[in-house]
């Protein structure tokens, strides 16, 4: 009796592993990775991109050469100001002739700002990062550095952009200026300018100041009375080409040519990234919209998909 239970025992077990070896001999599920997603080419001569939720790097050409980046600096001049301890950015600043002069001897981008007007820091830093302001940016380094002459703040703001630099691992960036008007030594990279924009989008409001396409300030004029200034319309020109832009900051010069740091989100992911020493402004923007598309192509792509597997015959 014990034999023959046995026996059916034995016939069952061969039964279930012939029937496996069935299943396993008609296909298999194995893990094979994703179709790659070919990298851009790219007019600039650096672009970094990286996944704004892990800081992982998507894309790189010549990441860490160090390069002019125009207006991009004032990326850092807005977040020096932001840093600022018990900072009220409804305080009032006067502008100053100095600050006017060094416009028109520069031939540099304007807020256009009126001499005697009382602007809040929250205007100042939306007519540095929209329009583009250097008048905007002078006043903020005279308003936020130390010292009792206007050069010796200067000078001192320029050196907490410099010690916020290396703060951040920014080991390829020296600023010699608050708006990246060079006086030599003016330069970082697209990786560290990436991860620059990081940081800063961190701060809620420079995310709304760098997102608005257009801003019109009410300013307070030497008499007391009320002025309202000519309309901010930001230069990136990805807010209104490229869906989901969140950001940052244009850049351009005879040295620094046409740069871009950039940010977007899709479906709750972010990617930022930069792009230095393109050829022109509609080439900048189409580089950095190739850099987006493929960020978030490549953040998207899992790292590898369960297919199913047919063996070949032997």
């Amino acid at each position: 009796m014990i034999t023959a239970i046995q026996g059916v025992r034995v016939r069952r077990a061969a039964a279930v592993a012939v029937t496996t070896g069935a299943v396993l001999t008609a296909g298999a599920v194995t893990a094979a990775p994703a179709q790659a997603v070919a990298a851009p080419t790219i007019a600039a001569q650096a672009g970094y991109v990286m996944n704004g939720s892990n800081s992982s790097q998507l894309y790189a050409k010549g990441a860490d050469t160090k390069l002019p980046t125009g207006s991009t600096t004032k990326i850092m001049t807005a977040k020096v100001v932001l840093s600022q301890s018990n900072l009220n950015l409804d305080a009032k600043v006067t502008i100053q002739k100095a600050y006017s002069d060094y416009i028109v001897s520069r031939g540099a981008s304007s807020a256009h700002l009126i001499v005697g007007d009382k602007v809040t820091v929250r205007q100042l830093l939306y007519g540095l990062m929209l329009p583009s302001g250097c008048d905007a940016a002078y006043a903020l380094a005279d308003k936020f550095g130390t010292g009792t002459t206007r050069d010796a703040r200067v000078k001192s703001f320029i050196s907490k952009m410099n010690t916020t630099a290396r703060s951040l691992g920014m080991t390829n960036t020296h600023f010699d200026s608050f708006d990246g008007i060079s006086n030599g030594a003016n330069y970082s990279t697209a990786k560290d300018l990436t991860k620059l924009a990081a940081n800063a989008l961190k701060n809620s409001t420079f995310r709304t100041i760098v997102k608005t396409k257009s801003y019109t300030a009410r300013t307070t004029t030497s008499t007391g009375s009320t002025r309202t200034m000519a309309t901010w319309y930001n230069t990136n020109g990805l807010l209104s080409s490229y869906s989901g832009t969140i950001g940052v900051k244009t850049g351009s010069g005879t040295e620094a040519k046409y740069c871009l740091v950039f940010a977007a989100t899709r479906n709750g992911r972010t990617i930022i990234g930069t792009v230095l020493a393109s050829t022109n402004v509609t080439t900048r923007t189409s580089d950095a919209t190739k850099l987006l598309d493929y960020g978030f192509a490549r953040s998207s792509q899992p790292q590898g998909t369960m297919r199913f597997v047919r063996p070949t015959h032997r």
